[in-house]
């Protein structure tokens, strides 16, 4: 029997009683009263379905816009509306959670790294109740070599430097704390905490850029998980990943140590924007052989039908609907590798 039942005279979906084994799902609910749960559960049914139609209806956006035009302005708007819903509910945390373990297993994949990942945000740490550190990654899938990941797509989080800090305010989480809170939750070697740049407040994006670190704290990062760029996460990650294999007994000086890495997430960083600037300028520069390729192309066709002019003194009917029709130099076209 099917759990789906759809009412097409009342345009009403009808769900058969049923039970879901997902600790996500379970971590979400069980941190709710019960008087809010069924609301809370229509809310992420229809989040759901708009996620599951995001890639869809997005990809359809942008090989139509070109040819529908205008028409299409009112469903951009539509999308676009039901999008900033999405990233202002509560389950875009825990979407963001499972993002960045997905691309950190893929990632881990493509690099031959013997790191593993887990989602534990829903599971309760060594501190009692406490569920802080929602993925917890094992440097060579070694338990003693933990790397600490907080998800804070959170716009009211504050940076929380110490020195500003007043211990006797109530105790907000700051950047900083939680970072502190994961590694002892979760017992890490060290902790990152990522950000997103659509939901980051002022002070930490200025605080941050693009990457931080702050010994005895970890790393803050920011990313852009709408255009699916977690470019600074891996230079926090692989930076992360060389302290803890390299660590040794030897007491460090922590204001060198911040000086060495600081330098170096600046210039990765920085590779990071060339390689940006030179795949663009090669995209360019295909464009450019392509415009070139297809005036030349031209040239020949134009001056070929001119010598037959030339020639002859006329051009017959056929000549002359071949001539404006061009189909000659487009299959031409179709055939050139710019790039070769």
């Amino acid at each position: 029997m099917p759990i789906v039942k759809l009412n097409q005279q009342s345009n009403r979906v009808g769900i058969d009683k049923f039970e879901v084994e997902n600790p996500v799902v379970f971590g979400f609910f069980d941190k709710l009263p019960a008087a809010e749960r069924d609301k809370a559960l229509l809310k992420a049914l229809n989040i759901g379905v708009l996620a599951l139609m995001e890639d869809r209806l997005s990809s359809f956006l942008a090989k139509t816009s070109n040819h529908l035009g205008t028409e299409l302005e009112s469903l951009k708007m539509i999308f676009d509306m039901k999008q900033e819903i999405f990233l202002r509910s509560a389950v875009k945390g825990l979407v963001a959670e499972e993002e960045i373990a997905e691309f950190l297993g893929n990632f881990f994949k493509e690099q031959r790294l013997a790191d593993t990942v887990s989602l534990t945000g829903a599971t309760k740490g060594k501190l009692g109740n406490n569920k802080t550190g929602d993925i917890v990654c094992e440097v060579d899938g070694k338990d003693d070599k933990r790397i600490v990941i907080e998800s804070k797509f959170d716009k009211s989080l504050s940076l929380g430097e110490i020195g500003s800090r007043d211990v006797f305010a109530s105790g907000a989480d700051t950047a900083w704390s939680q970072l502190i809170e994961a590694q002892a939750n979760r017992e890490g070697k060290t902790a990152i905490i990522v950000f997103d740049v659509a939901s980051v407040s002022n002070s930490v994006s200025k605080a941050v850029q693009n990457v931080r670190f702050v010994p005895e704290f970890g790393f803050c990062v920011i990313v852009d998980s709408g255009k699916g760029d977690y470019t600074n996460l891996v230079i926090a990650y692989m930076l992360a990943r060389d302290l803890i294999k390299n660590a040794t007994q030897i007491e460090l000086d922590k204001d060198f140590l911040a000086l060495f890495v600081n330098r170096m997430i600046k210039d990765v960083g920085e590779v990071r924007q060339i390689e940006k600037l030179v795949r663009s300028n090669i995209q360019n520069n295909k464009k450019i052989l392509e415009q070139l390729e297809k005036s030349l192309l031209t040239l020949e066709f134009t001056q070929e039908y001119l010598m037959k002019f030339l020639s002859d003194g006329t051009l017959s009917k056929e000549d002359l609907l071949n001539f404006y029709s061009g189909d000659q130099v487009r299959a031409k076209f179709k055939e050139v590798d710019v790039l070769g």
